[in-house]
C-alpha cells in the first residue's frame, strides 16, 4: 500500500477547490463558507467520539478519516496552511502536555 499523508490530502482538497467541478464535494462544500464547513467538522468530530465510545473500531477508522478530511476543508477555507499546524504541533513536542498547556494559559 502506498503511503498516503495528510500533505496528500491537503494538495487534492486545494485542487479540487480551486477546481471547476460541478461534481466535487469539496468545491461545493468550501463554497458555502467556513460556518458550513466548520458544522460538517463537528458533526464528524460527533460521530467520531460516538464509534469510540462504542468502541467500534470500524466506524471509528471511518469517522476518523471524515475528520481529518473536514478539518484540512475548514484549514483550507479559513485559509490556514496544514503546514502552520504542523510546525505548531511540532513546537509544542519540544516540551511536555503539562508544560505547553501551562504556557498557553500564562499568555
Amino acid at each position: 500500500m502506498t503511503k498516503f499523508t495528510l500533505a496528500d490530502l491537503d494538495a487534492i482538497i486545494a485542487k479540487r477547490a480551486d477546481s471547476n467541478d460541478e461534481m466535487s464535494y469539496t468545491r461545493k462544500l468550501i463554497g458555502k463558507g467556513v460556518a458550513k464547513c466548520a458544522q460538517k467538522l463537528g458533526e464528524e468530530a460527533v460521530e467520531a467520539a460516538i464509534a469510540a465510545v462504542q468502541q467500534d473500531r470500524d466506524e471509528l477508522t471511518g469517522e476518523a478519516a471524515d475528520v481529518l478530511y473536514h478539518l484540512l476543508v475548514v484549514l483550507k477555507v479559513a485559509d490556514v496552511a496544514l503546514e502552520d499546524v504542523m510546525e505548531e504541533l511540532a513546537r509544542r513536542t519540544g516540551q511536555t502536555g503539562l508544560e505547553e498547556k501551562a504556557s498557553r494559559l500564562q499568555d
